[in-house]
């Protein structure tokens, strides 16, 4: 199953995350099969691909709930 979810990067205590499409069942921080957008939890800076991420969403992958909000939070 896919999943649109956070991959985090970023210095030590200073955490930047990637919005991607992974498969459920790889590490958090493994390869992604497509970066969908970026969130910075620190200046609260959020770029999100739309129409990728509702083109995604319409092939049957899944959003977990911290990166629903973050959409949420960006519309």
């Amino acid at each position: 199953m896919l999943k649109i979810r956070l991959k985090r990067y970023g210095r030590k205590k200073l955490p930047i995350y990637r919005i991607v499409l992974m498969d459920s069942l790889s590490k958090r921080d493994g390869r992604a099969l497509e970066e969908l957008g970026l969130y910075n939890p620190h200046t609260n800076e959020i770029r999100l691909n739309l129409p990728r991420i509702i083109e995604r969403l319409k092939q049957g992958a899944r959003v977990t709930n911290t990166v629903k909000n973050i959409i949420k939070k960006y519309t």
